[in-house]
């Protein structure tokens, strides 16, 4: 199992989620002026501020050269996590749905935040385990001004009904004011995800108090290949 895992001018994140995928299998940087995904299984868009957030954040990094190759990735089954600034790029390309505006309080916050698993058992959650009720909670710190995600109220029943809202805000944790407390969603196939909180920096206890981010890597390569454990 190979993730490869972008690297944009303005990136900051993307040594981190490199050292995630590496925790589940093989990672290896792809710069993103290149073609090449280099034999990757999986692709990680991670965060930071590609092309330094001109125009709109993501707006620009969705014309390089290698996210030409993940929309044809992508198109072809291929899984891609976006995550943060990845998000954002994902959304721009329309490999994603809907669109991240600024937080309602127009700062720039971090902090960690719980999440709740809506759609278990999908190609990003299937180390979560099914889904319960009350839904399990995944603690995972998130630090963004653009993390508002928006979509038409058509877009977002249909996404409801076929199983696309895959993370939500828990109560009093969703401090960018996202419609319905998204924090996560996929695209109709299942094989693209973005999310704005960090699941690379929630990979160890000892670092961060939570090691639930390393279970959306998991999954993907539980998912890559084929186990279901």
């Amino acid at each position: 199992m190979k993730f490869g895992v972008l690297q944009f001018p303005g990136s900051c994140d993307e040594v981190d989620a490199l050292e995630a995928a590496r925790r589940v299998g093989d990672a290896e940087l792809i710069w993103h002026g290149e073609r090449d995904l280099k034999g990757a299984d999986a692709i990680v868009v991670p965060g930071g501020f590609s092309y330094g957030d001109y125009l709109r954040a993501g707006a620009i990094a969705r014309f390089s050269p290698a996210m030409e190759s993940v929309i044809d990735f992508a198109g072809e089954g291929g899984l891609v996590l976006g995550i943060c600034n990845g998000f954002q790029v994902l959304c721009e390309a329309h490999l994603l749905p809907g669109a991240l505006l600024p937080n309602e309080n127009l700062h720039f916050t971090s902090r960690q935040v719980e999440v709740e698993v809506l759609s278990g058992g999908g190609a990003f959650t299937r180390a979560c385990g099914p889904v319960t009720h009350p839904p399990q909670r995944l603690s995972i710190p998130a630090k963004h001004a653009w993390g508002r995600y928006y979509a038409e109220s058509e877009t977002l029943a249909a996404m409801d009904g076929s199983g696309q809202l895959v993370l939500r805000y828990a109560p009093g944790e969703n401090f960018n004011g996202s419609l319905h407390d998204i924090a996560g969603v996929c695209n109709e196939q299942g094989n693209v995800f973005g999310l704005m909180p960090h699941p690379e920096h929630a990979v160890d206890e000892l670092m961060g108090g939570s090691a639930d981010g390393l279970r959306i890597f998991e999954s993907m390569r539980m998912t890559v290949e084929g186990a279901t454990r």
